[in-house]
């Protein structure tokens, strides 16, 4: 699965908001042993949120979590633009989501908030424990909720945690060695696609050092290509200390 976190919202970008969803995707994913593929903080902007819903649609392994722009103000876009892009169908009322509305606002629901129930076709609500508005999915893959995190984060947290239950772990092994990068690249080139490497250079006390990580589901395979990077920094007297 790649996953996507996609935070819609002006606000955020002119700094009249600070985001609070990055984190917490990030973070929530990662205690079942999963990463952000790639995370995109946009305008509310018709042509730029289009693009965005056709690059994570076009990705067959993608799982987004979108915030923001499901309410029913007129910079609120998401509900009809997922459903040009994702079902390629008008809007239509959602009976289930328009009762809860009803419930809740009465006569006040009229002229605007009944429209929050206009969905995309196929849509499943998403419930939000805060108030009853809810979100919704699109195909069990695509999840859209509010721009409040206090809403929005519940439900995405219990999203992730039946997407993610039994997920196979990542592992991950990481060194700082007393040298540059330069030093450790052509055993890198030697990890396969499928171990994920990163090499973050660095400088302690004024000298060139460097983070080096490796990260996969095969425990054994990622501790035998390490081991590669260990015995190299031996074999050349450089000194290193695992993390």
């Amino acid at each position: 699965m790649n996953f996507y976190a996609l935070i819609i919202g002006t606000e955020i970008l002119n700094a009249r908001r600070e985001d609070k969803h990055f984190k917490f995707v990030r973070d929530e994913l990662q205690k079942y042993g999963h990463d952000l593929f790639a995370s995109f903080i946009i305008r509310d902007e018709v042509e730029l949120l289009q693009n965005c819903f056709k690059l994570i649609k076009a990705d067959e392994k993608s799982i987004m979590f979108s915030f923001g722009g499901i309410g029913c103000t007129p910079d609120d876009l998401t509900r009809e633009i997922a459903a040009k892009i994702f079902t390629s169908t008008p809007l239509i009322r959602h009976k289930e989501f328009e009762k809860d509305i009803l419930d809740r606002f009465g006569d006040r629901a009229y002229p605007n908030r009944v429209h929050m129930a206009d969905l995309p076709e196929n849509s499943k609500l998403l419930f939000n424990p805060v108030n009853n508005m809810s979100g919704f999915s699109l195909e069990d893959r695509f999840f859209f909720t509010p721009g409040f995190p206090e809403m929005a984060h519940p439900m995405i947290k219990d999203v992730i945690s039946k997407l993610c239950s039994n997920s196979p772990l990542k592992h991950r092994v990481t060194l700082i060695a007393n040298t540059s990068e330069e030093t450790l690249i052509s055993l890198m080139r030697a990890v396969p696609a499928h171990i994920e490497l990163s090499s973050l250079p660095m400088f302690i006390d004024e000298k060139p050092n460097v983070e080096l990580s490796l990260s996969g589901y095969d425990k054994n395979e990622v501790r035998e290509y390490f081991s590669m990077f260990e015995d190299e920094l031996k074999r050349l007297s450089i000194e290193y200390r695992l993390l």
